[in-house]
């Protein structure tokens, strides 16, 4: 699965698949073979981070 463009659409996707799916973010970024530096870079541009000790995706403002 391609992940989304639009950084709203990325973050909902991902909590989604956090939630429901993976124990942690490299899990899923492992499992999808997507590069995790990448991702999280992407992720920060938009105004998210990634929160382990919550394994969700949130707002960094």
């Amino acid at each position: 699965m391609k992940l989304p463009d639009d950084p709203n659409m990325l973050y909902s996707i991902l909590n989604m698949k956090l939630r429901d799916f993976y124990p942690s973010l490299s899990a899923l970024c492992e499992d999808m073979e997507v590069d995790s530096k990448e991702l999280e870079k992407r992720l920060r541009e938009a105004g998210f981070l990634y929160d382990s000790g919550q394994n969700r995706i949130v707002s960094s403002y």
